[in-house]
């Protein structure tokens, strides 16, 4: 795929999603922090669910610092493993230690914390920082590759193509488009190539089309 075809998709889809934004409730740094964690492998819409009590009671890197896993893991156990309970915990007691209690910005410093792995860093850092990031979650994993943004067979390799496939400025808009294009057309089972607004450009989409579809 060339460049030029590259560039319409991009245009394509910043056209269809503009609206396009995180679906994880946060409004800081930590907040964010903690919701990205618990989302791994779980929905942002029951993530959403368990975070503000988690924030009423934890309301800041400091509070969680001094919380026990006894006492988290509960109330977020709905999201999963009890390992983020205490990777939270862990995570912002290496914050208070080392950072000063605020959360940092960078990836090398954000991946020594426990939980913390190149897309919840690529997360924080685009989304509670404003910093050029592209996080490849398996939305954006399974939609680049499909497109033809990406050809890659593991996240890393995707992430590094579609860092030199998109504009700098336009790396986190990226990220939400082609997750908000995952979640309402392009689903990993069952996508509905027939009615999404890309299948012209698409990769994926082209190559299974018989010839007398592509004459």
């Amino acid at each position: 795929m060339n460049k030029a075809q590259k560039d319409e998709i991009l245009r394509l889809l910043a056209q269809t999603y503009p609206e396009a934004k995180p679906e994880l409730n946060f409004s800081n740094p930590y907040e964010t922090l903690v919701a990205v964690i618990l989302s791994a492998q779980c929905t942002d819409k029951q993530v959403n669910k368990v975070t503000p009590a988690v924030f009423d009671r934890y309301p800041d890197v400091a509070a969680m610092a001094k919380a026990e896993e006894d006492d988290l893991y509960p109330m977020v156990k709905s999201c999963g493993f009890k390992a983020k309970a205490s990777n939270i915990i862990a995570a912002c007691r290496i914050i208070m230690e080392k950072h000063g209690g605020e959360v940092p910005h960078t990836m090398e410093e954000l991946t020594a914390l426990p939980g913390v792995g190149r897309k919840t860093a690529n997360v924080v850092m685009a989304t509670a920082f404003g910093l050029p990031a592209i996080a490849v979650d398996t939305h954006v994993f399974r939609v680049s590759n499909r497109l033809g943004l990406a050809k890659a067979d593991n996240v890393l390799d995707t992430e590094m193509q579609l860092r030199r496939a998109i504009p700098k400025e336009n790396w986190s808009r990226a990220h939400h488009w082609l997750i908000w294009h995952g979640r309402r057309v392009c689903a990993a089972r069952n996508p509905h190539c027939t009615e999404c607004p890309l299948n012209g450009l698409c990769k994926d989409y082209n190559s299974k089309k018989t010839p007398k579809e592509n004459a």
